[in-house]
């Protein structure tokens, strides 16, 4: 994880806020919507299964005093005195005499039931000692007492109940239009002498129930069905299902509600409710994109909003990152180009942010520069190629990378303390780069100098480097040339940094007397880093002892420093270099003692 961190600490700027962008609103956004989405559906099916059983409850509640007045029907036949007459006679008359108690009985139950206004009673029939008496709506078939196709007699046993329906499935008899029926069947008693007189079986089309199922589906979304206790389909608004057994009655709860089902991959929402009476069992059944659909539709909509809203906020913090990053990479590509010796680059930003001040300061100092170049050529070869050396050197174009890199890190991270600290140290370290009035400053500043770049080094860092200075002399009465310390605090950074503990830096400035007895000025920079090695210190005193400009490697800081207090101020000054392996570095930097008459009386900068 935290090589990942780190890794993505290396990003580009514009691609770290585009990351950041993402990961603080793209993200949380289509997070929060989707469970907002989830919540508002389940709300709605929770609603709705709570709201359709109350329908169904009030659905069977007319279905049973439609199925109350079916089976009120039979009673009717007690009204003719006539009919219970007929049906108390024995079967064995003459023919004549049955024909006319047919007619008298078939008369009667087309009076009774059929012309009545009963429109969806479509047949009743009478058995009575094998005798059949019968009126019909329309024509019928596979009703006939003498084949025993019928699953009854005329004497029954109801098993306690006093009438019973009959499914088509049940019984052979069928309908001109083969229209759904139930049949009740009701064993007819004497009420006078408690003798059975038959039974009666009153075919009704389910036409109150397809009213009733119908009022329940208008939008012909949901399928509605009632079936019986073995969970045989009465009726079902898909006339196909008629007649089918529900393969999952078995499965249904026992008590009345809904709950969701998945069948095929599609989700169903089922609410039930059973009708006590008849031991049936209404049904309704949605699938739960149905329930959704305007809250799918409001999804999309949303979807299609959000994607418009992403793309153009994305594009606006592109844009904004491409404007903060693109001054900070041309920054980044002039300084590689000064790095490289050339100083004909100008990086033109006009805003008066930190980047601004970075720019100007930058531009400033290239400018100087040049100046200095260009005037210390004509003064003198010698001395104008080491001061050009140290004014390359003022500001490493690396170290001005990085320092501009771990800036735009703070900024991103909105650390704003840190943002400050650092924009002001690297303004201060600018402007005493810039300033270049005069060769000789305070040592009081040429230390604040190299406070500020270790500092910021500390803080690039993160606490892995530490430095302690010893002033042991009153450093603004003293003199010393301009950035004879950075160079060497920077090969310090540079060589003694080991990864795993903190690497501390000690500077002491001292007043010492030489062997002559003469005092100078001694500066000790010391490190706890891994040391030099021995091959590479011998070729260090050797390049010292030389003409320290004719060799320009690796220790480009240490031989200029050298050549610039060697030609400032003699042989017998300049830079001296101890290691050991394993133990650390020392250097030190010898230059005559400079009081205030030297510079001039006047001080480049305050040391506040």
């Amino acid at each position: 994880m935290i090589s990942k961190f780190r890794k993505f600490k290396n990003y580009q700027l514009r691609t770290k806020l585009i990351v950041t962008y993402v990961l603080l609103t793209v993200i949380p956004m289509s997070l929060l919507g989707y469970i907002a989405y989830s919540q508002y559906t389940a709300s709605i099916e929770e609603q709705v299964g709570e709201y359709i059983p109350k329908l169904l409850q009030q659905a069977n509640e007319n279905i049973a005093n439609q199925v109350g007045e079916i089976r009120r029907l039979p009673d009717l036949l007690y009204n003719s005195s006539q009919v219970v007459g007929v049906l108390r006679k024995d079967s064995h008359q003459s023919r004549s005499m049955l024909l006319q108690d047919q007619f008298t009985v078939n008369n009667y139950l087309s009076r009774t039931y059929i012309n009545s206004g009963h429109s969806d009673i479509l047949g009743v029939f009478i058995l009575s000692k094998n005798r059949v008496f019968h009126s019909m709506k329309v024509p019928y078939s596979g009703f006939d007492i003498t084949n025993g196709m019928l699953p009854y007699g005329q004497n029954i046993e109801l098993q306690g109940k006093e009438d019973v329906f009959i499914l088509p499935h049940e019984t052979p008899l069928t309908f001109e239009g083969n229209p759904p029926f139930i049949l009740l069947m009701r064993q007819l008693t004497d009420l006078e002498n408690r003798t059975n007189l038959g039974t009666m079986l009153i075919a009704v089309e389910v036409t109150f129930l397809k009213d009733v199922l119908m009022k329940l589906n208008d939008d012909e979304k949901a399928d509605v069905w009632m079936m019986n206790e073995l969970g045989r389909i009465i009726y079902h608004t898909n006339p196909n299902f008629i007649g089918t057994i529900d393969a999952e009655f078995q499965d249904y709860p026992k008590v009345n509600g809904s709950f969701r089902t998945t069948v095929a991959e599609k989700t169903s929402l089922i609410s039930i409710n059973r009708l006590h009476d008849t031991d049936w069992t209404l049904a309704h059944s949605i699938l739960a994109k149905h329930l959704t659909e305007r809250t799918d539709l409001v999804r999309n909509v949303t979807i299609v909003v959000f994607i418009i809203f992403v793309v153009i906020s994305t594009g606006i913090s592109i844009l904004l990152a491409w404007n903060v990053s693109r001054p900070l990479n041309r920054l980044t590509k002039l300084m590689k180009r000064v790095e490289k010796g050339n100083f004909d680059v100008d990086l033109s930003i006009h805003t008066k942010d930190e980047i601004g001040v970075l720019a100007n300061s930058f531009n400033s100092m290239v400018t100087e520069i040049k100046d200095l170049i260009h005037k210390n050529y004509q003064i003198e070869l010698k001395q104008k190629e080491a001061e050009l050396y140290a004014l390359q050197s003022q500001i490493n174009p690396h170290f001005m990378y990085n320092t501009l890199e771990t800036i735009a890190m703070a900024v991103e991270d909105d650390e704003k303390e840190t943002v400050v600290q650092m924009v002001t140290l690297l303004g201060r370290m600018l402007r005493f780069s810039i300033s270049n009035k005069q060769t000789m400053v305070p040592i009081a500043d040429e230390l604040l100098h190299m406070k500020d770049y270790l500092t910021i080094q500390k803080i690039r860092f993160e606490d892995k480097i530490d430095f302690k200075v010893n002033e042991k002399i009153d450093t603004r009465m003293y003199y010393t040339p301009k950035f004879i310390l950075q160079p060497i605090v920077e090969n310090a950074v540079k060589y003694g940094f080991v990864y795993g503990r903190v690497t501390l830096i000690q500077v002491t400035v001292d007043l010492q007397k030489d062997l002559n007895g003469k005092k100078e000025i001694v500066f000790t920079i010391i490190d706890n880093g891994p040391g030099i090695q021995q091959d590479v210190l011998e070729t260090i005193h050797q390049q010292l002892k030389s003409n320290p400009m004719a060799k320009r490697d690796s220790r480009f800081g240490l031989l200029n420093v050298h050549a610039r207090i060697v030609m400032n101020f003699g042989l017998q000054y300049g830079l001296g270099v101890s290691s050991t392996k394993n133990q650390g570095t020392e250097v030190q930097l010898r230059i005559p003692v400079l009081k205030d008459d030297y510079g001039g009386g006047h001080h480049e900068r305050k040391t506040n």
